[in-house]
């Protein structure tokens, strides 16, 4: 075995067509500019997709980048990322994975692949140091993602595999590695478009070694140590997994009910993270060199069986009116089996049974029955009836049947679970998140909602946070490491810890140049510098992660994005806030102030000068008119 410091430098360029493939170095300036994982990822995209593309031709490019802590033990680091031109939205999209082939590529010898080109015929990849074979997936195409890794796992450590959705091409499928998930977007159907019915990487090649071991002991150390003295990750997701969070937003009133149409319910009880600790057994079940511990499994429909996260019982289940958990576990594995993403499900499922219930669509789903659903998500996974028109995502359904006005999507991707009503911060986290209807882009409720550093229902300095937490997740999805992080390794920071919460408060919402002296994401980029040997200061950390939420939203200015695409359901904005009469939504308000601070144009496309200034070259890049 031969040991890496760091990181191996090495991308894997695929061609599909000709069935060859290259070596791409990584630069130092691109790991210092972008890190690894969602950036370097964006980076490489950058150079290399034409826009306007049709995302399911052979000319997509489809992106898988490791992190620099991946194989190091570092706390909370088996993640991986990729990205692509979504075929559901038209944009561009990213998702994260904790699943195990991220650590069996990179003890490959590779930081990433890049797939271009489509096979003529259903393959799967074998990737080891030397690069890649191409074998026959014949024999596995049309099997389930379980089905299909326990086969490829006699090939190696660590797999990627698509269901049955993902060869049909359904939009919002998913990608499986050991029942993690790259969730959104549709790359499962990137995947299927190509061919590619799995990918594995043997692994064991290659010893990870930090390049500073002294400094990443005591990183990792410190981060281990912040995990388990925080209250959310040392209690709350280790005990409840993320459905520590239903509780929570039920009572705050964020919590999607039948298509948003309400923000909670009495019913919630039955599906809260402490109701299913006492009731169905659950135990651990995490990523690897996981210690908050937020994946569990419990005994539901008489098996042990993973419990559902916070999103899928939120979008299977409140959101449809249905309250009970074995039903929304059944649906879960499916889902899981098949390879569709449950928050394009149940957002989808959602929008039919409100157009159902005015007329517009005839479908017997309906708010509140569990009946048909079961049916319904296998039709979409193997486009049967009406499954075929659902498998295009709820925007197609409601530009033919119309509802668009309860079209519960943001750019075309539907919304997840954290209703804005309730949390006008989420509301601009929506509009402007670079892929859409996606809570991950700031996750400002953990400001609003969870900490209450903010108050969930005013306007003022929501943009400031939204920009500023931004930039921290584009760094987190880069070093790469749990978004979850961020509340022990910001939280439990001297600068924080030992000030008074209401001092917060009053500096957070009056003194923001303040406040953000605070925030000390001094653990990312120690550990980063930690293991790769390139120093980078908690200044270089924050500037990085702007440049690559930036470079993101230029990519999709690139294929027309503006402000027109940075706005939220009409059912959200003529809503009012919680039964208070404020109409319209206050969105327009945070909007600008957001585009200001971000120094985009009034169009919402990010200014010349501001790319220039952080060092993202354009010459010869246009925008699509």
């Amino acid at each position: 075995m031969r040991t890496v410091y760091g990181t191996n430098d090495r991308i894997l360029e695929i061609d599909l067509t000709s069935r060859k493939f290259i070596e791409i170095k990584v630069s130092e300036k691109d790991r210092k500019n972008y890190l690894g994982g969602k950036g370097l990822a964006l980076k490489l995209l950058y150079d290399r997709l034409t826009p306007g593309i049709d995302p399911l031709s052979e000319d997509n490019i489809f992106i898988l980048t490791t992190g620099v802590l991946i194989g190091t033990g570092a706390p909370n680091s088996a993640r991986f990322s990729a990205v692509s031109k979504s075929p559901l939205t038209g944009i561009i999209t990213h998702s994260s994975c904790g699943g195990p082939f991220g650590n069996a590529l990179k003890t490959s010898g590779w930081d990433g692949i890049i797939l271009k080109g489509k096979s003529t015929s259903p393959v799967f990849l074998l990737i080891d140091s030397h690069g890649v074979k191409f074998e026959s997936a014949e024999k596995i195409w049309t099997k389930t993602t379980s089905e299909t890794e326990k086969y490829l796992s006699g090939f190696g450590r660590g797999s990627l595999s698509i269901g049955p959705a993902g060869e049909n091409l359904v939009r919002f499928a998913n990608i499986s590695s050991g029942g993690r998930f790259l969730g959104r977007g549709g790359l499962g159907a990137v995947l299927g478009s190509k061919k590619v019915k799995g990918i594995t990487a043997g692994g064991g090649e290659f010893k990870i070694e930090p390049a500073d071991p002294e400094n990443f002991k005591k990183y990792s150390s410190r981060g281990f140590k912040f995990i388990k003295r925080n209250y959310f990750t040392g209690h709350k997701y280790k005990n409840y997994g993320t459905l520590m969070h239903l509780n929570t937003n039920n009572k705050a009133g964020i919590m999607p009910v039948n298509n948003f149409t309400f923000s909670s319910s009495e019913k919630a009880k039955s599906l809260t993270g402490e109701f299913l600790n006492e009731t169905r057994n659950t135990k651990f079940e995490s990523c690897r060199n996981c210690s908050i511990l937020c994946g569990h499994s419990g005994e539901f429909n008489g098996k042990r069986t993973s419990v559902p996260e916070y999103e899928t019982t939120s979008l299977l289940g409140s959101n449809l009116g249905i309250f009970d958990i074995d039903n929304i576990s059944e649906w879960n594995d499916k889902c899981g089996e098949l390879g569709i993403d449950t928050i394009s499900a149940g957002g989808t499922i959602a929008y039919v049974m409100e157009a159902a219930e005015k007329g517009l669509i005839n479908s017997p789903l309906r708010f509140g029955n569990p009946d048909h659903i079961t049916e319904t998500i296998e039709d979409i996974s193997f486009l049967k009836g009406f499954g075929s028109e659902m498998a295009e995502g709820s925007r197609k359904l409601s530009e033919k049947y119309g509802g668009k006005e309860f079209c519960m999507t943001v750019k075309g991707l539907e919304m997840s679970a954290y209703h804005p009503v309730g949390s006008v911060g989420m509301g601009l986290n929506y509009a402007v998140a670079n892929r859409g209807g996606c809570h991950l882009s700031s996750t400002i409720f953990g400001l609003e909602i969870d900490t209450n550093f903010l108050n969930p229902l005013k306007t003022y300095r929501k943009a400031t946070y939204v920009e500023m937490l931004e930039n921290i997740f584009s760094g987190i999805n880069s070093l790469h490491t749990c978004h979850f992080t961020i509340y022990p390794y910001l939280l439990e920071s001297i600068r924080l810890r030992y000030i008074p919460k209401p001092l917060v408060k009053f500096i957070m919402l009056l003194l923001p140049s303040i406040a953000k002296l605070f925030i000390d994401v001094t653990m990312y980029s120690g550990l980063f510098s930690s293991v790769t040997g390139i120093k980078i200061s908690a200044g270089d950390f924050m500037s990085t992660g702007k440049r690559i939420h930036v470079l993101e939203r230029y990519l999709n200015t690139r294929e027309g994005i503006s402000i027109v695409d940075d706005t939220l359901p009409e059912k959200i904005i003529s809503g009012g806030i919680r039964g208070k009469v404020q109409k319209p939504y206050p969105l327009q308000k945070m909007l600008h102030q957001y585009y200001k601070i971000r120094k985009y144009d009034e169009n919402g496309i990010p200014r010349q000068s501001s790319l220039k200034r952080l060092g993202i070259d354009t010459e010869g890049k246009q925008i699509r008119t």
